[in-house]
């Protein structure tokens, strides 16, 4: 099978990673593959074998135009016509989507953002219109799969895949620390504004443990420094600072807490579970639900109710047995989320919509 994998650029995020991976594992598995960009910069590289497309060039300022026309003029040499075309973020999406309409090539969308995030006029009207279009979209919850069904849109919950390595664990030798990971100046989304004031009395309760958190921020840090100093648990809380390292503080780690208002599909619960991290989130607008099974794999709490999370977060921190029960089955959770799992589920999509 051909398949044309088209992104605006290979930028270092989080759906660029994802794109990368799929286009390797289905290169691996014997598929024609080529990965297209309307733009710099190129962060991520694939396999040698991936075919790289670089439709950059051209007079024409605007970026939407300018990339449709190119891709257009791309596909209107037969020989390069794919089987499939499989855009990826919403503006993108709009782009392939068109162009697959009018070259006759099958398209799979693929959106990487809740519908209810903000976008652009082009990303609006690829919500709108576009997707209708698509022979399929494939989306990260079942939140969204809900909303684009409403709109005729034959669409599909897919997550991303999950490669990180399953920690093997003979002996639970952890340090009481509860971890949380984000972008320190985004600490309005990542809920730690909220997070610091609810903890504040169980640390307090349970003076052998502290919350660690990780991620880089100027401005963040200190208003979050300034916040534990305000609730008196400074010596409780650790500013690690931004880390390469992890998945080795997970593993080091009692406790993951996610307290984010608003996510997309936090894979950083999923690299909790491979690590063995006892993990308990707000069932915020998206994702948690679709990974954690309340008092299965997982504590899901109800949306930013601060009294039900700081009363998980003190059972959880004096209930080893409920801990390790947790860890086992979040590690059990990873399944569907695996690489081929996730590869035999588009390919069954790309052959359907083939026939």
């Amino acid at each position: 099978m051909k398949i044309d994998f088209v992104v605006n650029s290979l930028v270092a995020g989080g759906a660029e990673r994802v794109l990368i991976l799929l286009a390797n594992h289905f290169d691996l598995k014997g598929h024609d593959v080529s990965i297209i960009t309307f733009n710099e910069p190129e962060v991520f590289s694939a396999n040698p074998t991936v075919k790289r497309v670089r439709l950059h060039d051209g007079k024409i300022k605007n970026h939407t135009i300018r990339s449709i026309r190119n891709l257009y003029k791309f596909y209107s040499d037969k020989k390069n016509k794919p089987d499939i075309i499989m855009p990826f973020m919403t503006q993108t999406n709009f782009i392939g989507t068109l162009i697959g309409k009018l070259r006759g090539i099958k398209v799979v969308s693929a959106e990487h953002n809740n519908h209810l995030r903000e976008t652009d006029v082009i990303g609006k009207l690829a919500r709108k219109f576009m997707y209708k279009k698509s022979d399929a979209l494939t989306v990260l919850t079942t939140f969204d799969e809900k909303h684009y069904k409403s709109k005729g849109v034959n669409v599909y919950v897919m997550p991303n895949p999950c490669t990180f390595d399953i920690y093997n664990e003979t002996e639970r030798n952890r340090k009481k620390i509860i971890l949380a990971v984000g972008d320190l100046n985004r600490y309005h989304h990542k809920g730690f504004d909220n997070l610091i004031p609810l903890i504040a009395p169980v640390l307090k309760k349970n003076r052998n443990w502290k919350l660690k958190l990780v991620g880089s921020g100027d401005d963040g840090a200190k208003l979050l420094k300034d916040l534990t100093k305000n609730y008196k648990i400074e010596d409780q809380v650790i500013f690690e600072g931004y880390s390469t390292k992890v998945a080795e503080l997970m593993t080091e780690s009692e406790i993951y807490v996610l307290s984010s208002r608003t996510e997309g599909l936090p894979m950083v619960i999923l690299e909790a579970f491979a690590r063995g991290t006892a993990c308990i989130a707000f069932d915020c607008v998206t994702g948690p639900s679709d990974i954690i099974t309340h008092n299965q794999n997982g504590l899901l709490i109800e949306d930013q109710n601060f009294e039900a999370m700081a009363k998980g977060l003190d059972t959880l921190m004096n209930n080893s047995e409920l801990r390790i029960k947790l860890a086992k089955e979040g590690i059990n959770s990873l399944d569907r989320y695996k690489m081929d799992a996730i590869y035999n589920n588009y390919l069954n999509i790309f052959e359907d919509i083939l026939k």
